[in-house]
Protein backbone atom coordinates (compact mmCIF):
# COMPACT_ATOMS: atom_id res chain seq x y z
CA UNK A 1 0.00 0.00 0.00
CA UNK A 2 2.85 2.38 0.88
CA UNK A 3 4.49 1.84 -2.52
CA UNK A 4 1.17 2.42 -4.26
CA UNK A 5 0.68 5.71 -2.42
CA UNK A 6 4.23 6.79 -3.28
CA UNK A 7 3.60 5.96 -6.92
CA UNK A 8 0.43 8.04 -6.95
CA UNK A 9 2.22 10.96 -5.29
CA UNK A 10 5.05 10.74 -7.82
CA UNK A 11 2.57 10.72 -10.68
CA UNK A 12 0.80 13.79 -9.30
CA UNK A 13 4.12 15.60 -8.90
CA UNK A 14 5.04 14.79 -12.49
CA UNK A 15 1.68 16.09 -13.71
CA UNK A 16 2.18 19.35 -11.79
CA UNK A 17 5.65 19.76 -13.24
CA UNK A 18 4.51 19.05 -16.78
CA UNK A 19 1.80 21.70 -16.50
CA UNK A 20 4.14 24.27 -15.01
CA UNK A 21 7.10 23.70 -17.27
CA UNK A 22 5.71 22.67 -20.64
CA UNK A 23 6.22 24.97 -23.61
CA UNK A 24 5.74 24.66 -27.32
CA UNK A 25 8.56 23.17 -29.39
CA UNK A 26 10.44 19.91 -29.62
CA UNK A 27 10.03 17.33 -32.31
CA UNK A 28 12.51 15.21 -34.19
CA UNK A 29 15.62 16.48 -35.92
CA UNK A 30 17.12 19.76 -34.90
CA UNK A 31 18.83 22.93 -35.99
CA UNK A 32 22.42 23.28 -37.16
CA UNK A 33 24.55 24.33 -34.19
CA UNK A 34 28.30 24.70 -33.65
CA UNK A 35 28.48 24.00 -29.92
CA UNK A 36 26.26 22.92 -27.06
CA UNK A 37 26.53 23.05 -23.28
CA UNK A 38 24.39 23.15 -20.14
CA UNK A 39 25.07 26.39 -18.33
CA UNK A 40 25.93 26.59 -14.64
CA UNK A 41 27.57 24.08 -12.32
CA UNK A 42 28.42 20.51 -13.32
CA UNK A 43 26.43 19.26 -10.33
CA UNK A 44 23.37 20.63 -8.58
CA UNK A 45 21.29 19.79 -5.51
CA UNK A 46 17.50 19.78 -5.28
CA UNK A 47 15.11 18.76 -2.54
CA UNK A 48 12.45 16.11 -2.83
CA UNK A 49 9.48 17.91 -4.44
CA UNK A 50 11.85 20.74 -5.33
CA UNK A 51 12.49 21.90 -8.86
CA UNK A 52 15.33 23.35 -10.89
CA UNK A 53 15.36 24.53 -14.50
CA UNK A 54 18.46 23.91 -16.58
CA UNK A 55 19.48 26.39 -19.25
CA UNK A 56 21.82 26.02 -22.21
CA UNK A 57 23.86 28.18 -24.54
CA UNK A 58 21.23 27.84 -27.30
CA UNK A 59 18.52 30.23 -28.33
CA UNK A 60 14.95 29.51 -27.21
CA UNK A 61 14.00 28.31 -30.68
CA UNK A 62 16.97 25.92 -30.97
CA UNK A 63 16.60 24.67 -27.38
CA UNK A 64 13.13 23.39 -28.22
CA UNK A 65 14.83 20.51 -30.10
CA UNK A 66 16.86 19.24 -27.13
CA UNK A 67 16.19 15.68 -25.91
CA UNK A 68 16.38 15.45 -22.11
CA UNK A 69 16.75 12.25 -20.07
CA UNK A 70 17.64 11.06 -16.57
CA UNK A 71 19.54 7.89 -15.57
CA UNK A 72 17.05 6.87 -12.84
CA UNK A 73 13.80 7.78 -11.12
CA UNK A 74 15.36 9.98 -8.42
CA UNK A 75 14.37 12.89 -10.65
CA UNK A 76 11.91 13.68 -13.39
CA UNK A 77 13.04 15.92 -16.27
CA UNK A 78 10.69 17.45 -18.82
CA UNK A 79 11.43 18.18 -22.46
CA UNK A 80 12.21 21.78 -21.46
CA UNK A 81 14.99 20.92 -18.98
CA UNK A 82 12.89 21.35 -15.85
CA UNK A 83 13.93 18.93 -13.08
CA UNK A 84 11.73 17.73 -10.21
CA UNK A 85 13.19 15.80 -7.28
CA UNK A 86 11.20 12.61 -6.63
CA UNK A 87 13.27 10.68 -4.06
CA UNK A 88 16.58 10.97 -2.23
CA UNK A 89 19.38 9.79 -4.47
CA UNK A 90 21.87 10.68 -7.18
CA UNK A 91 21.00 10.92 -10.86
CA UNK A 92 22.52 12.24 -14.05
CA UNK A 93 20.48 14.43 -16.37
CA UNK A 94 21.61 14.33 -19.99
CA UNK A 95 20.79 16.64 -22.90
CA UNK A 96 21.33 15.77 -26.57
CA UNK A 97 20.88 17.74 -29.79
CA UNK A 98 22.25 17.43 -33.34
CA UNK A 99 25.09 15.10 -32.34
CA UNK A 100 26.10 17.17 -29.29
CA UNK A 101 25.48 16.23 -25.66
CA UNK A 102 26.15 17.45 -22.15
CA UNK A 103 25.12 16.31 -18.69
CA UNK A 104 24.85 17.44 -15.08
CA UNK A 105 24.79 15.44 -11.87
CA UNK A 106 21.74 15.97 -9.67
CA UNK A 107 21.73 15.09 -5.97
CA UNK A 108 18.26 14.88 -4.43
CA UNK A 109 18.11 15.54 -0.67
CA UNK A 110 15.36 15.45 1.93
CA UNK A 111 12.74 18.16 1.73
CA UNK A 112 13.27 21.10 4.07
CA UNK A 113 10.48 21.92 6.50
CA UNK A 114 10.79 25.64 5.79
CA UNK A 115 9.07 27.27 2.81
CA UNK A 116 11.37 28.59 0.07
CA UNK A 117 12.79 32.03 0.70
CA UNK A 118 12.10 34.86 -1.72
CA UNK A 119 14.97 37.13 -0.78
CA UNK A 120 12.97 40.31 -1.43
CA UNK A 121 10.31 40.17 1.24
CA UNK A 122 7.75 38.80 -1.17
CA UNK A 123 5.56 35.76 -0.67
CA UNK A 124 7.28 32.46 -1.39
CA UNK A 125 5.45 30.21 -3.78
CA UNK A 126 6.16 27.23 -5.98
CA UNK A 127 4.23 24.41 -7.62
CA UNK A 128 3.94 22.49 -4.35
CA UNK A 129 3.95 25.25 -1.72
CA UNK A 130 0.67 27.15 -1.46
CA UNK A 131 1.10 30.28 0.70
CA UNK A 132 -2.63 31.07 0.65
CA UNK A 133 -3.96 27.72 1.84
CA UNK A 134 -4.94 28.99 5.29
CA UNK A 135 -5.27 32.72 4.57
CA UNK A 136 -8.71 34.31 4.87
CA UNK A 137 -10.03 36.65 2.20
CA UNK A 138 -10.20 39.45 4.76
CA UNK A 139 -6.58 38.99 5.82
CA UNK A 140 -5.40 38.76 2.21
CA UNK A 141 -6.93 42.09 1.14
CA UNK A 142 -6.14 43.84 4.44
CA UNK A 143 -2.44 43.80 3.53
CA UNK A 144 -2.64 43.57 -0.25
CA UNK A 145 0.22 43.74 -2.70
CA UNK A 146 0.20 42.58 -6.35
CA UNK A 147 1.60 39.16 -7.22
CA UNK A 148 5.38 38.88 -7.45
CA UNK A 149 5.78 35.75 -9.56
CA UNK A 150 3.93 33.29 -11.78
CA UNK A 151 3.53 30.76 -8.97
CA UNK A 152 2.34 33.49 -6.62
CA UNK A 153 -0.37 34.43 -9.14
CA UNK A 154 -1.16 30.77 -9.78
CA UNK A 155 -1.92 30.03 -6.13
CA UNK A 156 -3.87 33.24 -5.72
CA UNK A 157 -6.18 32.30 -8.57
CA UNK A 158 -6.73 28.86 -7.07
CA UNK A 159 -8.31 30.69 -4.14
CA UNK A 160 -10.05 33.36 -6.27
CA UNK A 161 -7.66 36.07 -5.09
CA UNK A 162 -6.43 38.97 -7.19
CA UNK A 163 -2.95 39.33 -8.67
CA UNK A 164 -3.07 42.87 -10.06
CA UNK A 165 -4.00 46.36 -8.94
CA UNK A 166 -7.41 46.78 -7.33
CA UNK A 167 -8.39 50.22 -8.63
CA UNK A 168 -11.49 50.38 -10.83
CA UNK A 169 -10.39 52.15 -14.04
CA UNK A 170 -11.88 55.30 -15.51
CA UNK A 171 -13.54 55.04 -18.91
CA UNK A 172 -10.95 56.88 -20.97
CA UNK A 173 -7.46 55.37 -21.04
CA UNK A 174 -4.54 57.20 -19.50
CA UNK A 175 -2.36 58.29 -22.43
CA UNK A 176 1.42 58.43 -22.11
CA UNK A 177 2.83 61.94 -22.44
CA UNK A 178 5.41 60.58 -24.86
CA UNK A 179 4.05 58.33 -27.61
CA UNK A 180 6.83 57.74 -30.15
CA UNK A 181 5.99 58.32 -33.80
CA UNK A 182 7.78 57.19 -36.95
CA UNK A 183 6.86 58.65 -40.31
CA UNK A 184 3.78 60.31 -38.88
CA UNK A 185 2.47 57.03 -37.41
CA UNK A 186 2.40 55.97 -33.78
CA UNK A 187 4.94 53.27 -32.99
CA UNK A 188 3.53 49.90 -32.01
CA UNK A 189 6.28 48.27 -29.99
CA UNK A 190 7.19 44.86 -31.42
CA UNK A 191 9.58 43.89 -28.61
CA UNK A 192 8.19 41.31 -26.20
CA UNK A 193 9.25 40.99 -22.57
CA UNK A 194 8.64 37.43 -21.37
CA UNK A 195 10.25 35.63 -18.44
CA UNK A 196 9.46 32.66 -16.17
CA UNK A 197 9.19 30.30 -19.15
CA UNK A 198 6.75 32.58 -20.94
CA UNK A 199 4.40 32.82 -17.93
CA UNK A 200 5.34 36.40 -17.03
CA UNK A 201 5.13 39.48 -19.22
CA UNK A 202 6.66 42.82 -18.19
CA UNK A 203 5.15 46.06 -19.45
CA UNK A 204 7.55 48.94 -20.09
CA UNK A 205 6.90 52.64 -20.57
CA UNK A 206 7.70 54.50 -23.76
CA UNK A 207 11.32 54.88 -22.59
CA UNK A 208 11.75 51.13 -22.09
CA UNK A 209 11.64 51.20 -18.27
CA UNK A 210 9.79 48.35 -16.56
CA UNK A 211 6.46 49.41 -15.02
CA UNK A 212 4.65 46.21 -13.98
CA UNK A 213 4.37 42.50 -14.78
CA UNK A 214 1.33 40.35 -15.49
CA UNK A 215 1.35 36.60 -14.93
CA UNK A 216 -0.41 33.92 -16.93
CA UNK A 217 -3.43 32.64 -15.01
CA UNK A 218 -3.54 35.70 -12.73
CA UNK A 219 -6.58 37.91 -12.06
CA UNK A 220 -6.66 41.55 -13.27
CA UNK A 221 -9.18 44.38 -13.64
CA UNK A 222 -7.32 47.57 -14.67
CA UNK A 223 -7.32 48.52 -18.34
CA UNK A 224 -3.53 48.54 -18.66
CA UNK A 225 -3.11 45.15 -17.00
CA UNK A 226 -5.96 43.44 -18.87
CA UNK A 227 -4.79 44.87 -22.21
CA UNK A 228 -1.25 43.67 -21.55
CA UNK A 229 -2.54 40.25 -20.47
CA UNK A 230 -4.63 39.82 -23.62
CA UNK A 231 -1.74 41.05 -25.78
CA UNK A 232 0.79 38.75 -24.12
CA UNK A 233 -1.23 35.56 -23.68
CA UNK A 234 -4.08 35.77 -26.19
CA UNK A 235 -6.66 35.00 -23.50
CA UNK A 236 -8.48 36.60 -20.56
CA UNK A 237 -7.44 36.76 -16.89
CA UNK A 238 -8.68 34.16 -14.39
CA UNK A 239 -11.42 36.37 -12.93
CA UNK A 240 -13.26 36.61 -16.27
CA UNK A 241 -16.35 34.57 -17.09
CA UNK A 242 -17.45 34.09 -20.69
CA UNK A 243 -21.07 34.16 -19.51
CA UNK A 244 -22.42 37.71 -19.85
CA UNK A 245 -25.09 36.97 -17.22
CA UNK A 246 -22.79 35.90 -14.40
CA UNK A 247 -23.24 37.92 -11.22
CA UNK A 248 -20.82 38.52 -8.33
CA UNK A 249 -23.31 37.26 -5.76
CA UNK A 250 -22.91 33.83 -7.37
CA UNK A 251 -19.14 33.96 -7.87
CA UNK A 252 -16.22 33.51 -5.49
CA UNK A 253 -14.53 36.42 -7.28
CA UNK A 254 -17.13 38.76 -5.79
CA UNK A 255 -16.56 42.40 -6.68
CA UNK A 256 -13.60 41.43 -8.88
CA UNK A 257 -15.64 39.29 -11.25
CA UNK A 258 -15.57 40.46 -14.86
CA UNK A 259 -17.77 38.96 -17.55
CA UNK A 260 -17.98 38.51 -21.31
CA UNK A 261 -15.47 36.74 -23.53
CA UNK A 262 -17.34 36.24 -26.77
CA UNK A 263 -16.94 36.65 -30.51
CA UNK A 264 -17.00 40.18 -31.90
CA UNK A 265 -18.58 40.11 -35.33
CA UNK A 266 -17.89 43.69 -36.39
CA UNK A 267 -21.04 43.50 -38.51
CA UNK A 268 -21.07 46.93 -40.17
CA UNK A 269 -24.25 46.11 -42.12
CA UNK A 270 -26.18 45.77 -38.89
CA UNK A 271 -24.14 48.38 -37.01
CA UNK A 272 -23.03 50.90 -39.66
CA UNK A 273 -21.61 53.28 -37.05
CA UNK A 274 -18.83 50.81 -36.24
CA UNK A 275 -15.48 51.24 -37.99
CA UNK A 276 -14.05 48.27 -39.85
CA UNK A 277 -11.22 46.65 -37.87
CA UNK A 278 -8.15 45.33 -39.72
CA UNK A 279 -8.74 42.16 -41.75
CA UNK A 280 -11.89 41.38 -39.76
CA UNK A 281 -13.97 38.38 -40.75
CA UNK A 282 -17.32 39.38 -42.24
CA UNK A 283 -15.97 42.55 -43.81
CA UNK A 284 -13.76 40.95 -46.44
CA UNK A 285 -11.12 39.72 -44.03
CA UNK A 286 -10.20 36.42 -42.43
CA UNK A 287 -9.36 37.36 -38.83
CA UNK A 288 -11.64 36.39 -35.98
CA UNK A 289 -12.00 38.96 -33.19
CA UNK A 290 -13.06 38.45 -29.58
CA UNK A 291 -14.37 40.94 -27.04
CA UNK A 292 -14.39 41.26 -23.25
CA UNK A 293 -15.69 43.77 -20.73
CA UNK A 294 -13.57 46.35 -18.99
CA UNK A 295 -15.30 47.26 -15.73
CA UNK A 296 -15.19 51.04 -15.43
CA UNK A 297 -16.85 53.42 -12.97
CA UNK A 298 -19.65 54.25 -15.39
CA UNK A 299 -20.60 55.38 -18.89
CA UNK A 300 -21.13 59.12 -19.14
CA UNK A 301 -20.51 59.27 -22.90
CA UNK A 302 -23.52 57.22 -24.03
CA UNK A 303 -27.08 57.86 -22.77
CA UNK A 304 -28.03 54.28 -23.63
CA UNK A 305 -25.97 53.01 -20.70
CA UNK A 306 -26.43 53.95 -17.04
CA UNK A 307 -23.59 55.66 -15.21
CA UNK A 308 -22.92 53.12 -12.49
CA UNK A 309 -20.17 51.08 -10.87
CA UNK A 310 -19.51 48.00 -13.00
CA UNK A 311 -19.52 45.56 -10.08
CA UNK A 312 -20.95 46.58 -6.69
CA UNK A 313 -20.36 43.17 -5.12
CA UNK A 314 -23.88 41.94 -5.78
CA UNK A 315 -24.73 42.89 -9.36
CA UNK A 316 -22.96 43.85 -12.56
CA UNK A 317 -23.87 46.84 -14.74
CA UNK A 318 -21.92 46.11 -17.88
CA UNK A 319 -21.51 49.59 -19.31
CA UNK A 320 -19.97 50.33 -22.70
CA UNK A 321 -16.25 49.62 -22.31
CA UNK A 322 -14.70 46.67 -24.16
CA UNK A 323 -11.38 45.28 -25.27
CA UNK A 324 -11.60 43.78 -28.76
CA UNK A 325 -8.70 41.68 -30.01
CA UNK A 326 -7.63 39.46 -32.90
CA UNK A 327 -7.60 35.74 -32.09
CA UNK A 328 -5.56 33.66 -33.14
CA UNK A 329 -2.80 33.25 -35.74
CA UNK A 330 -4.32 32.28 -39.06
CA UNK A 331 -1.79 29.69 -40.20
CA UNK A 332 -1.64 27.96 -36.82
CA UNK A 333 2.12 28.13 -36.43
CA UNK A 334 2.03 29.75 -32.99
CA UNK A 335 3.33 33.10 -34.23
CA UNK A 336 1.15 36.13 -34.73
CA UNK A 337 1.92 37.87 -38.00
CA UNK A 338 1.75 41.65 -38.14
CA UNK A 339 -1.72 41.77 -39.65
CA UNK A 340 -3.21 39.32 -37.19
CA UNK A 341 -2.60 40.42 -33.63
CA UNK A 342 -4.41 43.61 -32.68
CA UNK A 343 -5.74 44.73 -29.30
CA UNK A 344 -8.22 47.62 -29.30
CA UNK A 345 -10.11 49.51 -26.60
CA UNK A 346 -13.53 51.12 -26.98
CA UNK A 347 -15.34 52.85 -24.15
CA UNK A 348 -18.35 54.12 -26.12
CA UNK A 349 -19.77 50.75 -27.19
CA UNK A 350 -17.89 50.17 -30.44
CA UNK A 351 -18.32 53.67 -31.84
CA UNK A 352 -14.62 54.51 -31.58
CA UNK A 353 -11.47 52.43 -31.02
CA UNK A 354 -7.85 52.95 -29.97
CA UNK A 355 -5.10 50.40 -30.56
CA UNK A 356 -2.90 49.11 -27.74
CA UNK A 357 0.72 49.88 -28.62
CA UNK A 358 2.43 47.43 -26.22
CA UNK A 359 3.76 49.87 -23.64
CA UNK A 360 2.31 51.61 -20.60
CA UNK A 361 -0.05 54.40 -21.67
CA UNK A 362 0.54 53.47 -25.28
CA UNK A 363 -2.79 53.93 -27.03
CA UNK A 364 -3.03 54.85 -30.69
CA UNK A 365 -5.04 57.56 -32.35
CA UNK A 366 -8.79 57.20 -31.94
CA UNK A 367 -10.85 56.33 -35.01
CA UNK A 368 -14.53 55.65 -35.61
CA UNK A 369 -17.98 57.19 -35.60
CA UNK A 370 -17.82 59.98 -33.03
CA UNK A 371 -14.32 60.87 -34.24
CA UNK A 372 -15.81 61.31 -37.71
CA UNK A 373 -18.65 63.52 -36.49
CA UNK A 374 -21.47 60.94 -36.39
CA UNK A 375 -24.18 60.52 -33.78
CA UNK A 376 -23.46 57.90 -31.14
CA UNK A 377 -24.71 54.42 -32.08
CA UNK A 378 -26.88 55.89 -34.83
CA UNK A 379 -27.87 53.72 -37.81
CA UNK A 380 -28.82 56.84 -39.78
CA UNK A 381 -26.27 59.54 -38.90
CA UNK A 382 -22.99 57.65 -38.91
CA UNK A 383 -19.56 58.73 -40.11
CA UNK A 384 -16.98 56.15 -39.00
CA UNK A 385 -13.40 56.97 -39.93
CA UNK A 386 -11.15 54.06 -41.02
CA UNK A 387 -8.53 52.25 -38.98
CA UNK A 388 -5.41 54.34 -38.51
CA UNK A 389 -2.28 52.39 -39.35
CA UNK A 390 0.64 52.21 -36.93
CA UNK A 391 4.36 51.79 -37.46
CA UNK A 392 5.72 48.42 -36.33
CA UNK A 393 9.08 48.77 -34.64
CA UNK A 394 10.97 48.45 -31.37
CA UNK A 395 11.34 51.06 -28.69
CA UNK A 396 15.01 50.08 -28.50
CA UNK A 397 15.57 51.14 -32.11
CA UNK A 398 14.67 54.74 -31.29
CA UNK A 399 17.90 55.49 -29.49
CA UNK A 400 20.01 55.11 -26.37
CA UNK A 401 17.27 56.44 -24.11
CA UNK A 402 15.39 53.16 -24.30
CA UNK A 403 18.27 50.74 -24.83
CA UNK A 404 18.02 49.56 -21.20
CA UNK A 405 14.80 47.72 -22.09
CA UNK A 406 16.83 44.97 -23.73
CA UNK A 407 17.44 43.29 -20.37
CA UNK A 408 13.75 42.43 -20.19
CA UNK A 409 13.78 40.28 -23.31
CA UNK A 410 13.04 36.63 -22.47
CA UNK A 411 15.81 34.44 -21.11
CA UNK A 412 13.71 31.41 -21.94
CA UNK A 413 11.15 30.53 -24.55
CA UNK A 414 8.06 32.78 -24.45
CA UNK A 415 5.02 33.07 -26.63
CA UNK A 416 6.02 34.69 -29.92
CA UNK A 417 3.57 37.36 -30.96
CA UNK A 418 5.03 39.23 -33.87
CA UNK A 419 7.16 38.02 -36.73
CA UNK A 420 10.15 40.24 -37.38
Amino acid sequence: MRNKILSIISLLLVMVLLVSCSIPGGGSGGPKIESFSILGAESIEVEVEGEHRLTTNLSAEDAAYITWSATNDAVMVTDTGCILGLRVGLSEVRAEISGFSDSVQVRVVEKSSAPPATGDGGIAAGPLYDPYKDVSVEAFYADYTPAKSYWDAYHRSRHNLMSGMLETPDQAPTIASNRPMVGGKYLRNTSTYYSESGNAYTVVDSHGTAVFTVYYGGAYITLEEVAAYVFAFGDVPANYSADKDDQPRNSEWGEYLRVNHTSFTGNTSRYPYQPVLPNIMGCGGSLRYMELDIGTTGTDCDPSFPCALYNNGMNITRGAARIVYGKYDLNGNGVYERGEHHVFYTYNHYNDFQEYLNYFGGWGEMFGNITGGGTISSKYDYKPTPYIEVHFGTLESLGDAVASAVFLLPEEYGKKLLAA
